[in-house]
């Protein structure tokens, strides 16, 4: 039997979210109900309220989030109600030519709940990356939801659902910094930081963070950074140049996605380097680089989707060092708030007061 519940949803371009009683079908073959424990407030939500993702509004918004299954469709054999999950956006279909190739994290095809959450007067809602966890309960596809170990707090655990998951599969994944790298990383939000803390789990030797946010520098050295650059008042490239030798970081990652700053990591890589572009770009952005340079400096220019992982097998991994303390996923939350405090988390976001607002149920 469908269910009323809270949810926050974003009706119209740069509207203010509002929360709204949203109606929850019963799960279908394949899909299942998680009622929401905590819930990142992520950039691309902001994103999602801004038009900047598609015209499909209403959203349901929210998509970086942790909670216990409370039921199943049919078909459904791989979690049960009762497990404590990590939500994820990328349930891999296991079928299309990446999954075949043996490159899951690649997927083509990757499934959603099919049936829609809607309003009460049966408006159909547009989940934020097939989830919409802004709500006390969600419909998704079965395969999004990925077990771990129900000691670690739902308000850490979520953040693996996408920011935190980006960054350091940014490194790890996608870069494949390797012990004794030097890796740099441009932009130290919440995506730049975690790609520090994944380079720091990796082994490399030296982690150059760059931001124009002394605050964000000082995170940056707790999860791991190395040396600090304000390139508000230094040239980034040459101080990255300076700090590895004059030759440049064996890896790069741009996390902040502007033309400028690719420009400055291309350069500020050594010969043979490693680009790597985890920050998201807006469709009208335009990259000019001289085609000797792109081919005289060797090595790859990469991006990387959701860090380029595999959720089954990245995520238990990541909870499971963190409960070691190897890994201070805690250092990511910046508060906790309620349903109604997101609008409010929005702005503190846009001015860069904090890493992460969770909001918790």
């Amino acid at each position: 039997m469908a269910q009323e519940v809270r949810g926050v949803i974003a009706p119209g371009k740069n509207e203010p979210v509002r929360v709204e009683t949203i109606v929850v079908p019963d799960p279908g073959p394949g899909e299942a109900v998680v009622k929401i424990q905590a819930c990142g407030v992520c950039h691309t939500d902001l994103h999602y309220k801004q038009g900047g993702i598609n015209d499909d509004f209403p959203f349901l918004l929210g998509h970086e989030a942790s909670g216990i299954v409370e039921s199943v469709g049919d078909g459904v054999t791989d979690v049960a109600p009762g497990d404590f999950v990590i939500l994820n956006w990328r349930a891999v279909c296991g079928q299309c030519r990446a999954c075949l190739r043996g490159r899951p994290w690649y997927c083509f095809n990757t499934h959603n709940a099919k049936q829609k959450m809607t309003l009460k007067d049966g408006t159909e809602l547009s989940p934020a990356l097939g989830i919409g966890a802004f709500a006390e309960k969600t419909l998704v596809a079965a395969g999004q939801c990925t077990k771990v170990d129900p000691a670690v707090s739902p308000a850490v655990a979520g953040l693996l659902g996408c920011g935190v998951m980006a960054g350091i599969g940014a490194a790890i994944n996608t870069g494949n910094v390797g012990r004794g790298d030097s890796v740099a990383v441009i932009g130290c939000g919440g995506v730049g930081n975690a790609a520090i803390a994944g380079a720091r789990l990796a082994g490399a030797a030296k982690i150059i963070a760059v931001d124009i946010d002394d605050r964000k520098l000082t995170t940056a050295s707790k999860l791991g950074a190395t040396h600090t650059v304000n390139s508000s008042s230094t040239d980034p490239v040459e101080a990255i140049q300076e700090l590895t030798g004059g030759f440049g970081a064996d890896v790069v990652i741009d996390a902040v996605g502007r033309p400028e700053t690719y420009k400055q990591a291309f350069y500020a890589r050594d010969l043979a380097g490693t680009v790597v572009l985890v920050g998201v770009p807006t469709p009208e952005m335009k990259l000019e680089l001289p085609l000797i340079d792109v081919f005289g400096r060797g090595g790859a220019l990469k991006s990387s989707w959701y860090g380029d992982c595999l959720p089954s097998r990245d995520f238990p991994m990541l909870i499971d060092l963190h409960l070691q303390g190897r890994l201070d996923l805690g250092a990511f939350v910046t508060e906790t708030i309620a349903l109604d405090g997101i609008e409010a988390a929005f702005e503190r976001m846009h001015h860069g007061d904090v890493l992460r607002s969770v909001v918790v149920l």
